[in-house]
């Protein structure tokens, strides 16, 4: 069988996602494990999120990470997924852009 790839922080630097008007950035604020999150967002509600499929083994998130959320539409104050990590140097510019006032 062997392991599956996990990318490394070099891959993931290629491709960056940038906030639409329904996606959320927050900071992962404690790890419930089974790819379950509470994450503070930056609208001033504490969701409870899970790690998209796609991202479960290639991309490891912890607590203090920047995640960009995408809430969900029935539970919209409460529950959410998480479709991308930022690393520290993603993070960075998007502070200095003025996208990210939190963290």
């Amino acid at each position: 069988m062997g392991k599956k790839l996990v990318k490394n922080e070099s891959d993931i630097r290629k491709k960056m996602f940038m906030p639409n008007r329904y996606d959320i950035l927050g900071v992962v604020d404690k790890n419930f494990g089974f790819t379950r999150m509470s994450v503070i967002c930056q609208d001033g509600y504490k969701r409870m999120c899970r790690v998209r499929g796609k991202m479960k083994k290639r991309n490891w998130v912890r607590e203090g990470d920047i995640v960009l959320i995408s809430p969900w539409d029935f539970a919209y104050e409460l529950k959410g997924d998480i479709i991308f990590r930022y690393t520290q140097n993603q993070a960075r510019s998007l502070r200095d852009s003025g996208l990210l006032k939190m963290g």
